[in-house]
């Protein structure tokens, strides 16, 4: 009979969980020496960490710095890894409240039609809406601005990215009619 150590077994467990907890890292920049044909003394790189749960990316983090870490002693040098936690935590993950989720839905699908509500798949960008998700019931959506003729199509952090400002007045009814209709329900508990 052959058995795993369970050292191996809670190995295979966490790469298992990994896999299945989608994570992005994005190098964002790299610097170093500009002169050329000599090896730098120093070099610098910036980095993005995405994750859908706050584990998720506590758990990236620490991975990050353990590679980075080991692959320093394995190049006999030596790393600083600084993750700005002194000025700041991470974007946390957003999540929408059910009940709120379910408000936007049906003023949403009032004003507009059904026909122009439409759910998000989830999205792996960071949001400081994910603070506020995190202390109050709340609901983050997005306001479609796609209009081809008017050269609005382009993705938000695009070069080329134009906001069709004629969406703006549809996205303020909306945010006005979301807050009205969660006053009136709220007011009509107490009377």
């Amino acid at each position: 009979m052959i058995r795993q150590s369970s050292t191996q077994s809670n190995y295979a467990f966490q790469l298992t969980n990994m896999v299945f907890q989608l994570k992005v890292v994005s190098v964002t920049f790299i610097s170093a020496a500009h002169a050329y044909a000599i090896i730098p003394d120093k070099v610098t790189f910036g980095r993005t960490l995405r994750s859908m749960t706050s584990e998720g990316l506590s758990n990236l983090a620490r991975r990050i710095r353990e590679v980075i870490e080991a692959q320093s002693v394995v190049h006999r040098c030596s790393a600083s890894i600084d993750f700005m936690e002194k000025i700041g935590r991470p974007y946390p993950e957003t999540l929408n409240d059910d009940g709120m989720y379910m408000h936007v839905k049906r003023v949403g699908e009032s004003l507009l039609g059904e026909h122009n509500v439409h759910l998000s798949p989830p999205v792996m960008g960071a949001e400081d809406f994910g603070f506020y998700s995190q202390i109050i019931p709340s609901a983050m959506f997005w306001l479609g601005i796609r209009n081809v003729s008017g050269g609005s199509h382009h993705s938000l952090h695009s070069p080329h990215f134009f906001l069709d400002e004629n969406a703006l007045p549809i996205g303020a009814a909306l945010h006005a009619a979301v807050a009205v209709a969660y006053l009136e329900s709220q007011t009509s508990r107490f009377h």
